[in-house]
């Protein structure tokens, strides 16, 4: 039987992280995924933000970065690298946090995630307090699939879902918009057309059930 799945987020101040460091210095969020332990004990990390020539080079002076390649697409920069310095997720990570979502601004994280059980974050709570800088902001019961996942509540596919998602969390929707089209798609790893039919047939299944 499944434990208890719980989500929990947690953040995190202090860190001298150089993501963090650097939101700091640039005033940009950064959006990045959870880093990946080498077997040379360096870090490769994953992210994107607002594209920001001072954010490269602030990341190219660090001296704890190599290896830093960027990409641009539409008023926006992912970006890949290695890092010497081990990150403060990383003790939650292998405490038994899944990580769903890491974000840096004005020189903090944000870190969302689930564990499964209480045990799990019974070990996840006693790593962070011995954490400096990590607080717990939030914890609650993750509902059930069938009850709160869109896909299943709007008749969505999980395609489309997932679509409607990186739209709205890259700003496509906002005004103006914080992303283009391609640029959701390159988040998505399909094509612009695919991106586009994909969020029609999904705002058009929304507004069937909204308004019929």
């Amino acid at each position: 039987m499944i434990d208890e799945c719980l989500v929990v987020e947690f953040t995190v101040r202090n860190d001298d992280c150089p993501l963090a460091e650097a939101t700091r210095d640039v005033g940009v969020e950064i959006d990045a995924r959870p880093p990946q332990r080498r077997s040379d004990g360096n870090d490769l990390l994953q992210f994107s933000a607002p594209t920001s020539d001072r954010l490269t080079r602030v990341l190219e002076e660090d001296d704890r970065i190599s290896y830093l390649h960027a990409s641009r697409t539409d008023g926006r920069s992912r970006y890949r690298c290695l890092s010497k310095h081990p990150c403060v997720v990383h003790r939650l990570i292998d405490s038994g946090l899944i990580v769903e979502t890491l974000r840096y601004r004005d020189g903090a994280a944000r870190i969302a995630g689930a564990v499964v059980g209480r045990d799990v974050l019974k070990g996840v709570m006693e790593a962070a307090g011995e954490t400096v800088g990590v607080k717990l902001e939030r914890v609650y019961p993750l509902e059930s699939e069938a009850r709160e996942s869109p896909s299943r509540r709007w008749n969505l596919t999980p395609a489309q879902e997932e679509c409607l998602r990186a739209a709205l969390e890259l700003g496509y929707f906002e005004i103006p918009r914080g992303a283009s089209s391609e640029a959701v798609a390159d988040e998505l790893g399909i094509s612009k057309s695919a991106f586009l039919e994909r969020l029609r047939r999904a705002e058009a299944a929304l507004f069937q059930q909204m308004f019929r």
